[in-house]
């Protein structure tokens, strides 16, 4: 995901990215230019700015210049998709559950109007149910907002809930490509990494 951000230099092949209907190649270029692409990051790890409130770290979201011009129209989405950030629009970053810190990092992606999302493991660090939150609100931003997201996760039953296709890459390598939930959930190497099998 860092090569594809830019922020990690590509040592073999190419990686390109089609936005609405234009193939751009990312190789080569400054991450805020792929942002400005409307590809964005939501980072393993949440990297929020835990001094700053809610507000203020949407804010910061806003970088794209296309995101700029309708950062009360974002935040209204971003408020509306999570009303609990709503609720907690001055309080601080650091001071939030894990959880919560999660779903301010995706709103503050959201804050950018990305066309395509990715996501590093977006469970790390959350109980059971957050999980399960979390990935439903993920699903529920994929299916209503038409965001094309690539998700990079290890919790193999949550992340089959929203996948249109998947691949299984053990030791950087791409063991298995599955394109569909069904192929997916029924694959041998699988039901062996995943599932114990």
């Amino acid at each position: 995901m860092k090569c594809i951000m830019g922020i990690v230099p590509l040592s073999a092949g190419r990686i390109t990215a089609v936005v609405d209907g234009v193939e751009h190649d990312l190789v080569g270029q400054a991450p805020e230019d792929i942002v400005d692409l409307g590809i964005v990051l939501v980072p393993e790890g949440r990297r929020l700015f835990p001094r700053l409130t809610v507000e203020e770290n949407l804010l910061l979201g806003a970088y794209r210049r296309t995101a700029r011009a309708a950062i009360a129209r974002n935040l209204a989405f971003c408020f509306e998709t999570f009303p609990m950030l709503a609720e907690r629009r001055m309080q601080l970053a650091g001071s939030m559950s894990g959880g919560e810190q999660q779903m301010l990092t995706l709103a503050r992606a959201l804050m950018t109007a990305p066309r395509i999302l990715l996501i590093d493991e977006p469970s790390v660090g959350l109980s059971p149910l957050l999980v399960i939150h979390i990935i439903n609100q993920i699903r529920e931003l994929k299916e209503r907002y038409g965001l094309t997201v690539l998700m990079a996760e290890q919790n193999f039953h949550q992340a089959i809930r929203i996948a249109d296709r998947g691949y299984v890459i053990v030791h950087g390598r791409i063991e298995y490509e599955g394109a569909s939930r069904e192929e997916l959930s029924n694959n041998d190497l699988i039901r062996k990494l995943y599932m114990g099998l």
